[in-house]
């Protein structure tokens, strides 16, 4: 484990929210964010970026975000990395399935651009310290 978050990985099929989440990450949060329009893609290049964190939106065409977190669980050392849905659904049976999905956060779109890395950050942490 490095001691500090530096690499997120995420994928949103939205060509509208995709450069919003790019900028959080990276510009506004200081992380080096590897971004992705499919789940096929990420996992195609998971292995080699080996990020720390992974944001996935939670509908998507052909793969949604629990088979592409379900696929990355897959991958040697992906077991247990930390990761988070990003979602429009608001509806609290759907919630809390998502959650169940062993994520550390389902994040609610709209989301604040400035404090999304700031809570992942924090996530990474207390994933870390053994708070999940």
């Amino acid at each position: 484990m490095r001691d500090k978050l530096e690499t997120v990985m995420f994928v949103e099929d939205d060509p509208d929210m995709f450069p919003l989440i790019e900028l959080s990450l990276s510009q506004l949060g200081g992380l080096k964010a590897f971004g992705f329009m499919s789940g096929a893609e990420a996992i195609e290049a998971a292995a080699e970026i080996n990020p720390q964190f992974i944001l996935l939106d939670v509908m998507m065409p052909v793969m949604d975000g629990p088979t592409t977190l379900a696929k990355l669980r897959e991958i040697r050392g992906f077991e247990g990395k930390p990761a988070a849905f990003l979602t429009a659904k608001v509806n609290p049976a759907d919630v809390e399935y998502l959650r169940s999905l062993d994520v550390v956060k389902v994040f609610s779109k709209p989301f604040d651009p400035v404090s999304l890395p700031k809570e992942i950050r924090r996530l990474w942490a207390e994933f870390h310290q053994g708070g999940y």
